[in-house]
């Protein structure tokens, strides 16, 4: 499998909630999409960037943002739809088959937190993964993009060399 990857740091929580923000806008100009995995501990921020990402989509007026650690998924009403998936309570327990339909359905935007909880033979060829690690000076996020989603490296890497 073809992976690329790019590091990014982020010192603040305002410079994750621009991150969020300007992907949602290169996002919301695609036709089709792949999911996007996050990993990290407990508190890297994985939420907060979600819930900015969500916020500057259309339609985010009628989506509540939080972690859907305790439904596992939360479904917003944006264009494009965000499934939010939060795998935290799984622990390594496998999904069920709606979770595989809905994470290779390419008109529906996934992204997936604690990736990490899944059986890594379990995951797509084609995906946008960010792990999230605490430095003592922020956060260092590594974007891998397996599969297809290294056809999309260079507009990232340009949109992002402000962070």
């Amino acid at each position: 499998m073809t992976k690329k990857k790019l590091i990014i740091n982020l010192p603040d929580v305002e410079a994750t909630l621009r991150l969020g923000s300007t992907l949602a806008d290169f996002f919301q100009k695609k036709n089709e999409f792949i999911p996007i995995f996050l990993s990290g501990d407990l508190g890297a921020g994985k939420t907060t960037f979600v819930r900015a990402f969500v916020e500057s989509l259309p339609g985010a007026e009628n989506a509540e943002v939080s972690s859907p650690s305790f439904n596992i998924l939360n479904i917003y009403p944006t264009k494009p739809q965000i499934e939010h998936f939060d795998l935290y309570r799984l622990e390594g327990q496998c999904p069920d088959d709606e979770f595989f339909d809905l994470l290779n359905n390419k008109k529906t935007l996934t992204v997936v937190e604690w990736i990490q909880y899944l059986n890594i033979e379990f995951w797509p060829d084609n995906a946008l993964l960010f792990t999230w690690k605490t430095t003592s000076t922020g956060r260092k996020i590594e974007l891998t993009f397996h599969g297809f989603a290294t056809l999309l490296f260079e507009e990232i890497a340009t949109l992002l060399e402000s962070f």
